[in-house]
């Protein structure tokens, strides 16, 4: 890290502990969250990852919550007050005990290696308690503060896993215009931001596969910042897209090393991850042309080669990255990976079809939803 990122960062330290000391003299401090995300894991291990902040108050997100409203709860999201040094508890459904501290920006991590694993909630999640033992200041939280942590472990019989973007892939960021992306990010909330027309009911029935099992992962890899994980959470959930592992990127000063806090070192590490973990699962890939996703699966299908199944990049409608999406679909041609610049969901579902990903019973229901949120944006 740079000295004066360094220092920075150091400065920003200090001042939040000067200030929670302040506060709580004053008997100002608001009460605690756990915070714990959605993650992944086997079943030999399980990585379980959360944060402890206070609590802002951001309430269920409504339709007729004004800009304002929205603009005010962006704000209390990236004036996060995390805590660190607080004493955590995590205990798998084994009964095992692990003691663990919130780290400098409130996050907690632990791998567990469970002798027993809990019976699973809608099939592919386990939830992990974590609980709150001791937090560093008199905070007036409830005593016996928990809350579950869920875990994704894909079933046996999964026939390929799901790793998609977010913005302007799932939701329409228009991450390629700044002023309509700050509008988008800043004043919207998680049920006046609109997802692609029909992806909700294509990304379903990757999730339903050829099976009809219902039980394909989805894993959902983003440059945004963990300080959104409630609002794309509870965006997937209201639109019914399925759920996954949200994987973000930290946004604090010390973290971000030039090389780990780039987009494409980001989303390629994840990627990696998810692939080591899983080596006997294939993988769809979903991006879009925005940003460096379709370079970013090219490095992916030469590092993991005979693993991905197939590439969709929806195209934002930029001649320039078109064509530079265009040079890497040709590109893996030699590796026998067929990656699709499609304008809509329904050439992806079409596709999808034609290639055995999911029933060619699909393609009805996947155009009869993108005709109504045609409607409805």
């Amino acid at each position: 890290m740079p000295p004066i990122r360094e220092k920075l960062h150091d400065w920003a330290e200090s001042a939040d502990e000067s200030l929670t000391r302040l506060r709580a003299r004053l008997g100002l401090l608001h009460p605690l969250q756990l915070v714990p995300y959605r993650s992944y894991g086997t079943t030999g291990r399980l990585y379980v990852k959360g944060r402890l902040l206070t609590d802002k108050g951001i309430g269920e997100p409504d339709p007729d919550d004004s800009r304002w409203h929205n603009l005010l709860n962006m704000y209390r999201r990236f004036d996060s007050n995390e805590i660190a040094g607080a004493q955590l508890s995590i205990r798998p459904a084994d009964g095992s005990y692990h003691p663990i501290l919130t780290d400098e920006e409130g996050y907690f991590t632990l791998n567990l290696a469970p002798q027993l694993l809990p019976t699973p909630v809608d099939f592919l999640w386990y939830p992990v308690e974590v609980a709150l033992l001791q937090a560093p200041a008199p905070f007036p939280t409830p005593a016996g503060l928990r809350a579950n942590a869920m875990v994704l472990i894909p079933p046996v019989d999964a026939e390929y896993g799901i790793i998609s973007d977010l913005d302007d892939t799932v939701i329409q960021t228009s991450a390629t215009d700044l002023l309509r992306m700050a509008r988008t990010v800043l004043l919207r909330n998680a049920r006046s931001r609109l997802p692609f027309a029909g992806v909700a009911e294509f990304y379903r029935q990757l999730q339903l596969g050829r099976n009809g099992r219902r039980n394909n992962p989805f894993f959902y890899v983003s440059s945004s910042p963990w300080n959104l994980y409630d609002l794309l959470d509870d965006f997937l959930a209201l639109n019914d897209i399925p759920p996954g592992p949200l994987l973000l990127r930290d946004a604090a000063l010390k973290r971000q090393s030039a090389a780990a806090s780039s987009h494409h070192a980001h989303k390629l590490q994840e990627i990696d991850n998810l692939l080591l973990t899983y080596p006997l699962l294939p993988f769809v890939l979903i991006g879009d042309s925005g940003q460096e996703d379709a370079n970013i699966y090219r490095e992916v299908v030469r590092r993991h080669p005979g693993r991905i199944l197939a590439i969709y990049i929806r195209d934002v409608n930029r001649p320039d990255r078109a064509a530079l999406v265009e040079q890497v679909r040709e590109e893996l041609r030699g590796d026998k990976v067929e990656l699709l610049l499609v304008k809509d969901t329904l050439q992806a579902a079409e596709h999808a079809a034609a290639t055995g990903l999911i029933f060619h019973q699909a393609i009805p229901a996947v155009a009869e939803e993108k005709v109504k949120d045609e409607v409805e944006d």
